[in-house]
């Protein structure tokens, strides 16, 4: 399953719902038969990668940003996956 688009308001990070967020849709991919969590995000963004890693995020890779994305900074997509297991139950 692929999650997208996923964000905590900066002034209710560090209270642990970017946390219940991920717990929900990996249940929600879970119970969908899924049997990986894929997302990516943007090169610049390097304070998030920590954030999945410690839930269980592994890079897979980059790709490009789309041409007809204009970004302040020069900008790539940075690919995490995370295998999901059916009885993960304590996360």
């Amino acid at each position: 399953m692929y999650l997208g688009l996923l964000s905590v308001d900066p002034s209710q990070q560090g209270k642990g719902l970017g946390r219940k967020l991920m717990v929900a849709a990996e249940d929600f991919a879970i119970n969908a038969g899924c049997i990986a969590m894929d997302l990516r995000t943007i090169s610049p963004r390097t304070d998030i990668q920590p954030f999945y890693a410690h839930l269980g995020y592994s890079v897979t890779g980059t790709s490009p940003m789309p041409p007809e994305i204009s970004m302040a900074v020069p900008s790539h997509f940075v690919h995490m996956s995370k295998p999901l297991l059916k009885a993960q139950g304590a996360r």
